[in-house]
């Protein structure tokens, strides 16, 4: 499999460029990324219309930038569920732009 070491192109640009906030974030005490996405996923849930897509979308920009930088690592299992995960998130976040939540 392929580590962020012999990365090219597009990919060792994104990765270079993520190493200082994946390190800032690392430095931070776990219950503040933990109430972080707490309080994305209640405003997200709770909100309607445009606070609680962005809210969501907030989120799966998130999860997308760390799956994008874990996924030459991952096995199929852990891509599906990720994938997933942020399908679902896109799903609820059009239910609130279009009103269906």
């Amino acid at each position: 499999m392929r580590t962020g070491s012999d990365s090219s192109g597009i990919r060792a640009t994104i990765e270079q460029l993520s190493a200082t906030p994946v390190v800032f974030l690392h430095r931070l005490p776990r219950w503040v990324l933990l109430a972080a996405v707490f309080g994305l996923l209640v405003v997200g849930m709770a909100g309607t219309g445009w606070v609680g897509a962005a809210g969501l979308l907030v989120l799966l920009a998130v999860m997308a930038w760390f799956a994008y930088l874990n996924w030459p690592v991952l096995d199929g299992s852990a891509r599906a569920l990720r994938v997933a995960a942020m399908v679902l998130l896109a799903a609820f976040a059009a239910g609130h732009l279009f009103g269906r939540f």
